[in-house]
């Protein structure tokens, strides 16, 4: 289905060409519906480059506008605004299309093929408050992405590698206590480094040791990588059982380590080309006429002959390349990485590597202090107690609302709210926001939040229940059934329209916000719509109608909380 904001944008660039005017400006949503639906700035941009009244221009564009099937006739507002106001026919029959559209009006994007690179925790150490982001928002780009139409490859860049397994396997084979580690697998693991860390600061023949556990390790000592990979084991059960909660999958689990034989011949090729050269003994890529990385040079190799983060990402871009020639990758880590993944594109541009490379940050979770979010002691908090106290705190809510559910139901519908609030408060912000995390707020069934539209969602669910209708399939609604008369119909209507316009902008600039934004306003439009016009007791044509806004309305809220990776109860 062609959206009308895609029509009117088509309509508006032929009227330009029959006008003989440059193409300019952009249909969008009209700021204030008192003024119409949508509006048009075209006549204003191009007033001062064609020294001439914009309200004069706008005339010119409107005597050339074919659109009195979509629209009534367009009015010049303001210094030249072109508004635009849909016929109510053509409103009603998009809305029946969309009631027999799988797709809920959506249209489809050009195919392409996407890497995306997000949550990536550390091995040995727990999954805390800060992979919420970076998980969360990569799982709903995921999401969406596949919905519009594109091939998207998740890929979990686990950190798997590094000195810390000195420590790890010098604790392992040390001071492991197996009970613990049956028990708490990673928690045992954290002990482990945790106390031969502190150990390493007082007794050097213990950190010595280390390095030499580390060593051993890196030249495949069979005993140690037998160790790291128990680690790694233990540490992906661990994480894969926060991502079924979550409802998060991934098509690759490809740690730092996958990379290391690549490193090498990588620095050679980069030295080879003339992109690096040899500074202090290191090796360095340095951006001269760059204009942001002039005096900020790349380390590709330390002195001692060690590799970076720099030197892994750039062979986990050659090796994406090279298994999956993706037209895109892209990366969800936080802001503070900015300065090293401008440096590893810049690098990886002068290796001509032939894919966009996209660089997704993120603000940070800030506690009620507004400081990073951390436990009393001063720890990261754990991903998996938040979680957990998010259904607690969601059973609570289900168990004052509704007594009569049986243990079952209050303990899948605490899942599905807990979790969506989590989810959705921060997908709700945008994306670049520090934000403060309030269990009070993303747990409240009022304003922009999960459990109001999950409510909404319910709400809906329980007219049909109500009236003992079955729920209407796409295929089983007639395209004229809908008929809007009522102001509130027209308006919930209009906004269910939208739909297909919302989804394709997240995007743009990658901001899942304005999908929550559009399915909270659309939870607004729906509830004054059902407080201003009656549905099961309205007279049989006007009672199918509105059915059917019910039904779309439940739909469009269920599959666009799905695109964030968001479940909706049947009953709360």
């Amino acid at each position: 289905m062609e959206t009308f904001q895609a029509i009117l944008t088509r309509k508006l660039s032929d009227a330009l060409t029959a006008a003989s005017l440059p193409q300019a400006g952009a249909v969008t949503p009209a700021t204030d519906p008192r003024f119409g639906d949508y509006q048009s700035n075209a006549a204003m941009l191009l007033a001062k480059p064609l020294r001439a009244n914009p309200r004069q221009i706008a005339a010119q564009i409107i005597e050339k506008l074919e659109i009195d099937d979509v629209c009534d006739t367009p009015e010049i507002a303001g210094a030249g605004f072109i508004n635009f106001r849909l016929r109510t026919d053509v409103v009603e029959r998009h809305i029946g299309g969309m009631l027999r559209d799988d797709r809920l009006g959506v249209p489809a994007l050009p195919p392409k093929r996407v890497v995306i690179d997000f949550s990536g925790p550390n091995v040995a150490k727990p999954m805390h408050v800060g992979h919420i982001r970076s998980t969360i928002l990569g799982d709903a780009l995921t999401r969406i992405g596949r919905f519009l139409g594109c091939e998207v490859i998740a890929d979990n860049h686990v950190g798997d590698w590094g000195t810390q397994f000195g420590k790890v396997i010098h604790g392992w084979k040390t001071i492991r206590d197996d009970a613990a580690l049956e028990r708490a697998p990673v928690t045992e693991l954290v002990r482990l480094y945790k106390e031969v860390n502190a150990l390493c600061e007082r007794e050097p023949a213990v950190l010595e040791a280390c390095r030499h556990e580390l060593v051993k390790l890196q030249q495949g000592d069979r005993e140690n990588v037998g160790i790291w990979q128990k680690c790694l084991d233990l540490s992906r059960a661990e994480f894969e059982s926060i991502y079924e909660l979550l409802g998060v999958h991934f098509d690759e689990w490809l740690g730092e380590s996958a990379y290391n034989d690549r490193l090498a011949p990588l620095v050679d090729r980069l030295l080879a080309a003339g992109v690096a050269e040899i500074s202090e003994g290191a090796v360095c890529v340095f951006f001269p006429d760059h204009p942001t990385l002039s005096d900020k040079p790349c380390l590709i190799r330390k002195q001692d002959g060690g590799f970076l983060y720099a030197t892994t990402d750039l062979a986990t871009i050659e090796y994406r390349v090279q298994r999956w020639a993706p037209d895109e990758n892209w990366y969800v880590v936080g802001a503070p990485q900015s300065l090293h993944f401008e440096q590893v594109f810049a690098v990886a541009q002068r290796l001509g590597i032939p894919t966009w490379l996209r660089f997704i940050p993120f603000g940070s979770i800030l506690g009620e202090d507004r400081k990073l979010m951390k436990t009393r002691s001063g720890e990261n908090v754990s991903l998996r107690a938040l979680l957990d106290e998010a259904q607690d705190r969601a059973r609570a809510v289900v168990e004052e609302k509704n007594t009569a559910l049986d243990e079952a139901e209050k303990r899948e519908i605490a899942r599905i709210i807990g979790i969506g609030a989590v989810k959705y408060a921060d997908l709700s912000q945008a994306r670049m926001t520090d934000y403060v995390f309030s269990w009070d707020r993303m747990l409240s069934f009022q304003g922009n939040t999960a459990p109001y539209l999950q409510n909404g969602y319910v709400r809906i669910r329980s007219i049909f229940r109500k009236g003992e209708i079955a729920d209407l399939s796409p295929g089983g609604v007639s395209p004229s059934v809908v008929v809007l008369t009522e102001p509130t119909e027209i308006a919930l209507s209009k906004k269910l329209a939208q739909f297909g316009e919302i989804v394709p902008q997240v995007l743009d600039d990658f901001r899942p916000n304005i999908l929550t934004t559009y399915l909270y306003e659309l939870a607004n439009g729906f509830h004054a719509f059902y407080e201003a016009c009656p549905v099961l007791k309205a007279e049989e044509s006007t009672r199918a109608s509105r059915l059917a806004l019910c039904e779309l309305t439940a739909r469009v809220l269920k599959k666009g909380l799905s695109l964030l990776g968001i479940e909706v109860p049947e009953r709360m």
